[in-house]
């Protein structure tokens, strides 16, 4: 079985949205620089990013050495070590987790992974991050948009499934590129984009939030530890462990942090959440004929 990912290791968006709170003015430029282009604006040289922040060199260099790092050269390290692993699939990982052992003994190395990947994943997400994404998903005045890739598309279902019990507004992205265009097009500054992108990142999911941005949308983005490039175009980025023990990436975490945003969410709308599930019940059971026939008139 492969050695999970140390807890402790934070990427360096991790590091630098976790800090937001302590940073001065001049550093929070630094940052909010960084996130909005990353990785790439922590790999050109220091000058292009003083630039993009607006402020000193001098300023980026102790940005750097706020996050934990010795000077900028550290910081670009830790920048393309998260990108390495960020480019590889299942063929790439095959040869060091080729299955061994009998049916059970997997189920059971499976079952102590994937549950310190949830428990990491959950405990490591900067709460301000959460809870920023709530209050935007949890807003009945905006129009929630969905989507995701080849396999997160599930997650953004899943999600919508949810959300559709809680609240009105809800859309998936379709798949169908005649209806996706018009879906695309209506987008606007009353939606919030929810984005499900994982690594052997999809052009379509950073498309999607290039284009909201655009259109003046909030994005909310879920990703892995080595982020999406759709991060660059992201209001709020909530990264999750994918680490396994098999070829195939887990997404059992993001699972959990999706059903989490689930309970966050009917907590934030209270009794309109609650009534909404009472008729999406009442509706349910009619359609199967369930409820009770009205007496016939006269």
């Amino acid at each position: 079985m492969p050695a999970p990912r140390p807890a402790a290791v934070l990427t360096v968006a991790d590091q630098v949205r976790n800090g937001m709170d302590q940073f001065s003015s001049s550093e929070k430029k630094v940052a909010r620089a960084l996130l909005a282009e990353y990785p790439t604006a922590g790999l050109d040289t220091v000058a292009y990013l003083a630039e993009r922040a607006r402020v000193s060199a001098p300023t980026v260099v102790r940005f750097c050495r706020r996050i934990g790092f010795q000077g900028f050269p550290e910081l670009q390290a830790a920048l393309r070590h998260e990108l390495a692993p960020g480019a590889s699939g299942p063929l790439s990982r095959l040869a060091a987790t080729r299955p061994s052992g009998t049916a059970s003994e997997l189920v059971r190395d499976h079952a102590e992974v994937r549950a310190r990947a949830v428990a990491t994943s959950l405990l490591t997400v900067p709460p301000s991050e959460i809870d920023a994404a709530v209050a935007l998903i949890g807003d009945g005045s905006r129009r929630v948009t969905l989507g995701g890739g080849r396999f997160s598309h599930v997650l953004a279902q899943y999600f919508e499934l949810y959300l559709q019990q809680l609240r009105p507004k809800v859309r998936l992205v379709e798949s169908s590129s005649q209806r996706r265009t018009s879906q695309l097009l209506d987008i606007d500054r009353n939606d919030v984009v929810v984005v499900f992108d994982y690594r052997r990142y999809q052009r379509d999911s950073i498309l999607l939030a290039q284009h909201a941005r655009r259109r003046k949308a909030s994005v909310v983005l879920l990703t892995d530890p080595w982020l999406s490039p759709a991060a660059a175009y992201a209001d709020v980025v909530l990264p999750t462990e994918v680490e396994s023990p098999s070829a195939f990436d887990a997404l059992a975490p993001a699972f959990a942090l999706v059903e989490c945003l689930v309970a966050g969410v009917l907590g934030s709308l209270g009794d309109s959440a609650t009534t909404r599930m009472r008729h999406w019940d009442s509706g349910a059971q009619d359609r199967f004929g369930l409820l009770e026939a009205a007496p016939a008139p006269g």
